[in-house]
């Protein structure tokens, strides 16, 4: 079995021990609202908004108290700094292809939000529960497969840096902590290919920034309350060296838990791992859903919805040392079922939540994070 290599050369990196310390969307507090009317907790505000084009092309509108105008434009204006993009390697029926996801970054960028990229590494939506590899890579022998998420990885990269819109965050995975690309990455039973994967992975990510400055790497699961798994899934992949910069977390009450184990698992990961963390995924209704293991103390209501939004932002600005870097809403802005847990009603009209860090502002512009010059020897 072909390993890459797994030595990652740390150096010290000026201003930022990691790039969300510098990242665009860290909220800063308006001239125009006094310090008692903003809420603006001093990490990176986010959405993935990876629904919002195909939500707009079908004839939704977005408004606020303004009236109507693009989502991307509304968010921007309501303290969103950055934006997350999932994308699939051959999507049968969702929009997330490669072509849709650049033009979608383009649009980001113009606004200056700084980007995140999702990378499922499936053509379809990949998370706990299906995680299955690409069809044109399901006959791969595992060191086959290996070489070709390295090439993707590279190739999809570039095309981004040649674009002009190469990423500021990369997570090489969505929602891992079953591992990936089943059968040959999947957890428990395959750690050592698993673990193969995410080293191609971000060995790609590396090359394919080439000669820029590399993007930040983040490894996302779906723990967000529970540390006990958390410590489970991060011991195999520091035992195993796998480089990354950033922990991702997913955080819905209904699955992971409550805010107190929320906190709970945010100190945990501070004080062991002692590396940036963002919950990059999260919502809560504003009208009832059919979720059957909600947990309070949030109302399904448009209060309640802004209440929750206020509460997650504050748990992650309180991590011990720091370490709390960022929330990223999912999804605001869509015409489907999952109205429910965005930030616009049914007929697009801005919800309370939207209003969350009004008062705010974000640089015009995004930060870029400082160099990494992490190598592999």
């Amino acid at each position: 079995m072909r390993i890459v290599s797994t030595v990652w050369i740390k150096t010290v990196i000026p201003c930022c021990l990691a790039p969300v310390l510098c990242l665009a969307g860290v909220a800063q507090t308006s001239s125009a609202a006094s310090d008692t009317q903003a809420f603006c907790p001093p990490i990176a505000i986010g959405a993935d908004v990876s629904f919002l084009p195909q939500t707009e092309a079908s004839g939704h509108h977005f408004s606020d108290s303004r009236g109507a105008r693009p989502g991307l434009e509304i968010l921007r204006e309501h303290g969103y700094g950055w934006v997350r993009l999932r994308l699939f390697v051959h999507p049968m029926t969702l929009p997330n292809d490669l072509s849709y996801t650049i033009a979608t970054a383009r649009q980001a960028k113009a606004l200056g939000f700084g980007i995140l990229l999702d990378f499922h590494y499936s053509d379809d939506w990949a998370d706990p529960q299906h995680n299955n590899v690409p069809k044109e890579w399901a006959r791969l022998s595992h060191a086959q497969l290996v070489d070709q998420v390295f090439a993707y990885t590279r190739d999809t990269i570039a095309q981004f840096r040649t674009a002009g819109v190469l990423p500021n965050v990369v997570q090489i995975g969505n929602e891992i902590t079953s591992g990936m690309m089943w059968p040959d990455g999947k957890l428990p039973d395959n750690w050592n290919h698993f673990n193969g994967l995410l080293l191609a992975a971000a060995r790609g990510v590396q090359e394919g920034s080439r000669p820029d400055k590399r993007p930040a790497i983040m490894i996302h699961i779906d723990q967000g309350g529970n540390s006990e798994t958390t410590e489970w899934f991060f011991s195999h992949l520091i035992a195993a060296h796998v480089p990354f910069d950033i922990i991702g977390q997913s955080y819905y009450p209904w699955w992971q838990g409550s805010l107190k184990d929320l906190r709970d698992n945010l100190a945990y990961m501070a004080k062991t791992y002692r590396k940036p963390i963002i919950v990059v995924e999260t919502a809560w209704s504003w009208k009832p859903d059919n979720y059957t293991k909600k947990r309070g103390p949030f109302d399904e209501s448009p209060e309640g919805q802004a209440e929750f939004l206020r509460a997650v932002a504050q748990a992650v600005a309180d991590t011990p040392d720091h370490l709390g870097k960022g929330v990223f809403w999912w999804e605001p802005a869509v015409g489907n079922d999952l109205v429910r847990r965005g930030l616009f009603d049914d007929n697009g009209k801005a919800l309370p939540a939207l209003d969350v860090f009004d008062g705010c502002m974000t640089p015009p512009q995004a930060t870029p994070p400082a160099p990494h010059s992490h190598e592999y020897k």
